[in-house]
């Protein structure tokens, strides 16, 4: 091999090991959203799984179940984006922009 393209290797290597470190610190990450002025609260972790799901007493209306499941969807859903959006942002520094499969 020729030294270009072993720097290159090195190089990819190098970068692939980075992105690694960095995925696992993100997927261990918490990243929390509320919903309903702090009435839900929800925290995932970059696997995007559920870890907690908080629902104050005074948001619990047994005439109105529709309303707290909105809030509850509401949260999940930013707590998820919020994961989505670190995971991005964190990671397209490492890639310079690439678009790398398997990685979200």
């Amino acid at each position: 091999m020729t030294g270009p393209m072993q720097k290159q290797l090195k190089d990819a290597q190098r970068m692939m090991k980075e992105m690694m470190e960095q995925q696992e610190k993100l997927q261990s990450a918490t990243y929390e959203a509320t919903a309903g002025g702090g009435m839900v609260t929800a925290a995932v972790n970059g696997k995007f799984e559920l870890l907690t799901l908080k629902i104050e007493k005074d948001c619990i209306d047994p005439d109105d179940p529709e309303m707290l499941s909105d809030l509850v969807r509401a949260a999940v859903n930013e707590a998820i984006r919020s994961a989505q959006n670190a995971q991005q942002q964190s990671l397209s520094g490492l890639t310079a922009g690439m678009k790398l499969p398997g990685l979200f």
